[in-house]
């Protein structure tokens, strides 16, 4: 990955503001238009990001973007500055969200996934809870904090921040974060529109996902000792991991506040061997790691790294060119709740619901938090609905956002 800050790229050069061009004037508009774009994280997002740069230049705000190595995506960062004479754009509040969605591949849909559909109360559409809803409130909300900015009421800056892979492994934001220290600009706090129904997540555990590969030695099954089974030391690995996740659910710092209150490992994949009568040579299986955010990936990785060495040593000895591999293929760090209390107290004032509460799922909260910038998950949408055949928002959960995000922005005109 690298960084590149640009608003003048080679895909744009087509593109002009056009100062009559229509945008949408309501949250769930805007989100009808954000859900046609396909930006299932297999794609390009520029497309929808091109349409936001567009909007803000026409509002007069100027926009960053920070590209992937390939340059067929791109994070968005812009910002309302603040002061009597605009021109305060750290500190304030990020409003953040994730451009790209999951796949609808083998799903069962209703209606057309990228076709926004309201029937009854809800509107359906892939991102419709994860997370372009709240993509949809904060593009809604810019008008209204223009016009505070241009009049020099804003006392504090809002920054509007679109990531593109966070449902891969949260790629993006960290490309969006590097950029604004290099630029120097510190937000006070960071909210993610995740679906939280609008209630006020403080904390959330991180994630580690590993795979491991063990290299065996293939023989006829008449003859296993001139082969090492790959399954069989898979299988001695596997139960490590498992007893591990049993120790770890007996520690005596779990945090009641999560539905699961301790840290936990869990062997999702496994596959290995060609036939029946044949020692296998190879079996891969991936695991991942769901931490308290006091916790730390070491927790865990130094006694399987001590197991893996102690088999390694096993295999060796009956051929030398056997062992295991364990590879990392994703690490979010988890988010915290000990920076942000003043962040907190600001949010509690402004939901329906005040309650705390912290959960196993990972965001770029932690991306931020690990920034030194305060952070909470609050958007519209329940995340039992994410990632789900006809995914839906209830529209009263817009309405409850548009709210939210209005109360926010008051906040801001007082010093």
């Amino acid at each position: 990955m690298v960084v590149t800050t640009s608003t003048t790229t080679d895909y744009q050069t087509d593109r002009q503001p056009k100062p009559t061009e229509a945008y949408p004037h309501n949250s769930v508009d805007w989100l009808s238009h954000l859900i046609s774009f396909d930006t299932v994280s297999r794609y390009s997002n520029l497309a929808l990001i091109k349409q936001v740069q567009t909007y803000c230049e026409q509002l007069g705000l100027s926009v960053d973007l920070t590209f992937n190595q390939a340059q067929d995506k791109a994070n968005l960062f812009v910002t309302v500055a603040a002061g009597e004479h605009a021109d305060i754009s750290t500190g304030g509040l990020v409003l953040s969200g994730h451009t790209d969605v999951v796949p609808v591949d083998g799903q069962q849909w209703t209606s057309d996934p990228f076709n926004a559909t309201i029937r009854g109360s809800r509107l359906y559409g892939r991102g419709s809870c994860d997370m372009k809803g709240f993509i949809a409130c904060a593009l809604n909300l810019l008008p209204a904090a223009v016009k505070l900015s241009k009049a020099g009421k804003l006392h504090r800056p809002i920054h509007l921040a679109l990531s593109f892979d966070e449902e891969v492994g949260c790629l993006g934001a960290p490309l969006i974060l590097a950029d604004l220290a290099t630029r120097g600009i510190k937000p006070d706090y960071c909210i993610v529109g995740e679906p939280t129904n609008m209630t006020m997540v403080v904390a959330h555990k991180g994630i580690a996902v590993y795979r491991c590969r063990v290299h065996g030695k293939s023989a006829h099954s008449s003859l296993t000792t001139q082969g090492v089974n790959s399954i069989s030391y898979a299988s001695r690995l596997i139960g490590f991991v498992d007893d591990l996740a049993e120790k770890l659910s007996h520690r005596n710092d779990s945090d009641a506040l999560f539905d699961v209150p301790y840290s936990t490992l869990s062997v999702g994949t496994i596959q290995g061997g060609t036939a029946t009568n044949i020692v296998p040579n190879l079996c891969e299986f991936t695991f991942d790691y769901r931490n308290l955010p006091h916790m730390t990936q070491e927790d865990i990785l130094l006694p399987i790294q001590a197991k893996v060495a102690e088999l390694n040593a096993q295999m060796q000895l009956r051929a030398p060119e056997t062992g295991i591999e364990l590879l990392q293929e994703e690490s979010v760090p988890a988010m915290t709740d000990s920076t942000n209390d003043e962040l907190q107290q600001l949010v509690a004032a402004l939901v329906e619901d005040s309650k705390r509460h912290k959960v196993a799922y990972a965001t770029e909260g932690g991306q931020f938090t690990n920034a030194g910038i305060p952070t909470i998950i609050c958007g519209p949408g329940s995340i039992e609905q994410a990632h789900k055949a006809d995914e839906y928002v209830e529209l009263a959960e817009l309405e409850r956002c548009d709210g939210f995000l209005q109360r926010l922005l008051e906040s801001c005109t007082s010093v």
